[in-house]
């Protein structure tokens, strides 16, 4: 009886089991129900990885992404409406609310309709910028398909991102060509460096509205790289929201596409399904999701077999101390040990009003699910309150930011060194006793020296 519970227990949990670090409530909001065939794939992606799919129409007066003060979902998939926006209960404010009670949301554009203003209003609070023209496509007559875009060229064929910087890792990397049909383009502000490009559009692309019957594009507001076609933004409260400039690029039809670039004789398959698998991963916190473990600091053993004091609240200026910290790194279903990209450092910091010490974490040991890292200094000589501080904040890692205070005092009376073990104060040493030496010596030599003998002379009287 006892083991048939054990199984029905674990098959539960087996059940409800998410992916996610974050939850499996995922908000699909879709107007038109028709087009909910034409990502069947990407649904059950979503779902074999454990996300419970609501779809609602944002038409619906019981939709609300809060509830009681909560969130509703954990997560919020934004499909581009046909109409004007996704209504009030999906209003720019209430999103930004959304993400500030650490919800995550993908939104999707398309570059077939116009894009609501609604949605530019709610993409400039993040300082993201459409076109002008919220009804341009990106062209490329160099990286298009030319099985399905021979005229138009505008199915961009691009290479999945490698690592995008050298301080980060690449979630979003691999082997095989994306195809992003009539993507909609927008830039990215100077004024929120939480903003971070996940793909850009080639140097030859160029933003183009179809509905201008124009033989020649004179005035374009923003080409080359300076198109982003996926950016991601992550919040201070690590809530993450992403931008894809593709809709279609998440249908069926370009999930097992077949592609050609010009001047290629050797068709293609897409790897679109793997690039959405990923982009998805991050943005609902299947991945870059770090959690700090243990963290431990302590007088340095020097040899001593003594037992050490865990996190004293006091230190010594002038002590040899060890700090260490345990991090690990969600990937999809599980804990692993955190790994620092190359050309980057975990650092620790002991400030008081500033930094005293700015030193590279390394690693020391390994757990089946974390990496310890670990470093040794020596307590400045200042007296006060200081601060074992780690402030690691990466673009496409959730933030790290532990801060421990302790007290640093000064040295007891009994505690100073002696005056014969400062090898500076020896002249003074050698002046006291070279004073007490000569004293002594003008003692003995004035004690025993003889007296000049001088004769007495005496008169009698008579």
């Amino acid at each position: 009886m006892r083991w048939c519970l054990s199984l029905l227990l674990f098959g539960f949990l087996a059940v409800v089991h998410a992916l996610s670090s974050s939850g499996s409530r995922l908000l699909v909001v879709l107007e038109d129900a028709a087009e909910k065939e034409a990502y069947s794939t990407f649904w059950g992606d979503l779902e074999a990885r454990g996300y419970n799919l609501v779809f609602e129409s944002p038409k619906n007066d019981q939709l609300s992404l809060l509830a009681l003060g909560e969130r509703a979902y954990d997560h919020v998939l934004l499909l581009p409406p046909r109409s004007k926006g996704f209504g009030p209960a999906l209003s720019p404010k209430n999103i930004i609310e959304f993400l500030n009670k650490d919800g995550n949301i993908l939104l999707a554009l398309s570059g077939k309709s116009t894009t609501p203003s609604a949605i530019s209003s709610l993409l400039l609070e993040l300082d993201l910028h459409l076109s002008t023209d919220r009804s341009s496509v990106v062209v490329d007559h160099f990286n298009y398909d030319t099985l399905s875009a021979v005229e138009k060229h505008d199915v961009l064929l691009l290479q999945r991102p490698g690592q995008l910087r050298p301080d980060t890792k690449s979630f979003f990397g691999g082997e095989g060509v994306l195809a992003f049909p009539r993507a909609a383009p927008h830039t990215l502000g100077d004024s929120n460096p939480l903003l971070a490009p996940i793909l850009r559009a080639p140097a030859t692309a160029y933003s183009y509205n179809p509905k201008e019957d124009l033989g020649s594009v004179d005035d374009v507001l923003a080409s080359g790289s300076q198109l982003a076609l996926v950016s991601a933004m992550q919040a201070r409260n690590s809530a993450r929201f992403t931008l894809l400039g593709s809709v279609e690029s998440l249908q069926d039809a370009w999930f097992s596409a077949t592609v050609k670039a010009p001047g290629n004789e050797k068709e293609t398959e897409t790897a679109n399904r793997e690039f959405a698998k990923q982009l998805t991963a991050w943005t609902f916190k299947e991945t870059g999701v770090l959690k700090v473990g243990k963290i431990e600091h302590h007088l340095a053993q020097n040899g001593e077999i003594a037992p050490v004091e865990l996190n004293p609240k006091i230190y010594r200026i002038k002590n040899e101390t060890v700090f260490s910290i345990e991090v690990s790194e969600y990937d999809y279903d599980k804990y692993v040990p955190f790994e620092v990209p190359e050309n980057d450092a975990l650092q620790l910091e002991f400030t008081m009003l500033s930094p005293f010490h700015r030193l590279d974490l390394q690693p020391s040991r390994k757990t089946e699910n974390s990496t310890i890292y670990s470093t040794k200094f020596t307590v400045p000589d200042q007296h006060g309150i200081f601060s074992f501080r780690v402030n690691y904040k990466r673009p496409f890692f959730n933030n790290i930011e532990e801060k421990h205070e302790v007290t640093v005092r000064h040295l007891a009376h009994n505690e100073y060194p002696r005056s014969w073990k400062i090898s500076g104060g020896w002249v003074w040493i050698a002046g006291l006793w070279s004073v007490i030496a000569g004293f002594l010596a003008f003692v003995i030599i004035w004690l025993y020296s003889a007296p000049r003998s001088t004769a007495s002379t005496t008169k009698k009287t008579q």
